[in-house]
């Protein structure tokens, strides 16, 4: 499996916009890790967001929206949000 920047951003936002769920989100992290062939640049960026994603269903460690937005800055995006009323 080829793992890029774009690819992990895409996986970290579909999580973010539901989606994915968190487990289906840290399990994709560790297969990445295990298995992935890390290509593009930055390779040690994705290395350190896939380790991290990895850990998020750890209580200890979790995942916030600062660690997201963090994350995805670090990966070249810019987080959005965008709120409408329920009917």
């Amino acid at each position: 499996m080829i793992i890029t920047k774009q690819q992990l951003a895409v996986n970290l936002l579909n999580y973010l916009q539901h989606k994915t769920n968190l487990s289906d989100l840290v399990e994709w992290a560790e297969n990445a890790m295990m298995e992935g062939d890390i290509q593009g640049e930055d390779p040690e960026v994705v290395r350190d967001i896939l380790a991290r994603l990895g850990l998020a269903d750890v209580k200890t460690f979790g995942l916030f929206w600062e660690d997201c937005n963090e994350m995805m800055l670090r990966l070249g995006y810019v987080l959005k949000i965008d709120a409408g009323l329920v009917a």
